[in-house]
């Protein structure tokens, strides 16, 4: 059977499962993360059983597939998402498949190569294949927004040692910068406004941000592109991943820049987060330059408070890191930390899964290194692996996220070969 059988029946069960609104909600017992991330993980496990796999629900944190015998094997995928945001044409939570496209959160991340990854074992087990190795297809349900799903499987199952993550980027990344989420608390002597709030999630620029001022400037408002409605003034940006803050248009400065030429604390922040006035973004190593993006603000008891998400060289340590920080000269809480990832370049996992793009491809690759964070950094030897390509439109954590009906034949046809080449 060849893998155009497999096509139709892939969009399919990627269409259904980004029905789920799969973003962080109140847990409850045996849904920790909330009933859509819940329901998600209960739709991609009765596949996997319909096809005749193992499956293991761990308590609704994470879930497994396993396919064949021998030394383990990771396939770490994830099945939460970020919060849908504003500025959606489709349906955030449709699954349409429409213009070539399926489209909706976490087509791309990671529903779409999660379900991608899974219908590729299925056409190997159905064309016979027996791997020699026990290949562990794991998905999380809190990869979003802290890896308590990670956490969980450690303590109740055994993590491989050795696997790829298709949650990144193509042609293979060998290193994933650290990550960092930390909580700035800036004082206000005399808060030039009542209220401030802006941001839904630490790792996505914020694309509305609104402000109840003291008094109202309308020409200064006009001038900075500000809404205003009523006593408030809104702010609308345009949201893209917390690694790559420069894809996004942040919608806290434009209302810190309303305050910023009257009151100097203002001003400070603005300098230190947006103007990087102690020069961190100008760190850097092979890995790349950090990177740091405020994504939620809060004004409350007299300080502004915003979770910046950090990325920072792999070579850096965390102690460095601390005193980057610690330049602004205010208070700060630690709020999310995930080690840096190295792989070796020349190690038989890169080597192999950049030969399997290289042939899918016809084009002639390097191993890259990004500021995204993947599972691989749970495996003592992971990397990331697609499913986005060089040049591709970013639509991961935007509005109108999408992946083509094409890119997920060419993932099947991928993810197919890697898999049966590296669990031969």
């Amino acid at each position: 059977m060849t893998l155009k059988n497999y096509l139709a029946r892939t969009v399919q069960s990627i269409s259904e499962s980004i029905r789920f609104d799969s973003s962080l909600h109140a847990g409850t017992q045996g849904a920790p993360f909330g009933q859509g991330a819940r329901d998600c993980l209960t739709h991609f496990l009765s596949l996997a059983a319909e096809m005749g796999f193992v499956t293991h629900d761990y308590d609704g944190y994470v879930g497994e597939v396993v396919f064949g015998e021998g030394k383990e094997f990771a396939i770490l995928c994830h099945l939460d998402v970020v919060p849908a945001g504003s500025g959606w044409e489709k349906d955030p939570f449709g699954g349409i498949v429409e213009d070539g496209k399926i489209w909706g959160r976490g087509a791309v991340d990671d529903k779409g190569p999660a379900i991608c990854c899974l219908y590729a074992m299925k056409a190997l087990k159905d064309d016979g294949f027996v791997p020699r190795k026990k290949i562990k297809l794991i998905v999380g349900c809190n990869e979003e927004s802290g890896w308590a799903c990670i956490e969980h499987y450690k303590a109740v199952a055994h993590m491989p040692e050795v696997g790829f993550s298709p949650d990144a980027d193509f042609p293979v990344i060998w290193a994933e910068k650290g990550i960092l989420h930390v909580r700035l608390h800036f004082p206000l002597e005399r808060p030039p406004f009542l209220s401030l709030a802006g941001g839904e999630s630490a790792n996505m620029v914020c694309d509305r941000c609104e402000v109840t001022p003291r008094s109202i400037s309308v020409r200064r408002a006009e001038a900075l592109g500000l809404q205003i409605s009523g006593k408030k003034l809104i702010a609308h940006g345009k949201s893209a991943h917390g690694s790559t803050p420069e894809r996004g248009e942040n919608a806290i400065l434009p209302v810190l820049k309303y305050f910023a030429g009257k009151d100097p604390q203002v001003q400070y922040v603005v300098d230190c987060l947006f103007n990087d006035r102690y020069g961190l973004r100008s760190v850097r190593d092979d890995t790349g330059s950090l990177t740091l993006s405020p994504d939620i603000i809060r004004f409350r008891k007299s300080e502004l408070q915003i979770v910046c998400d950090i990325r920072y060289p792999a070579t850096l340590s965390l102690a460095e890191v601390y005193a980057l920080i610690g330049r602004f000269g205010v208070k700060y809480e630690i709020l999310h930390h995930q080690a840096p990832l190295i792989t070796d370049r020349n190690g038989t996992l890169i080597k192999t899964l950049l030969s399997v793009y290289e042939e899918c491809t016809g084009q002639r690759a390097i191993p890259i290194a990004i500021g995204g964070g993947t599972y691989a950094r749970a495996l003592k030897c992971g990397a990331g692996f697609g499913p986005e390509m060089p040049g591709d439109e970013p639509v991961i954590h935007r509005p109108n996220e999408y992946i083509t009906v094409e890119r997920v034949e060419l993932l099947l046809e991928i993810y197919m070969r890697a898999i049966a080449r590296l669990t031969k």
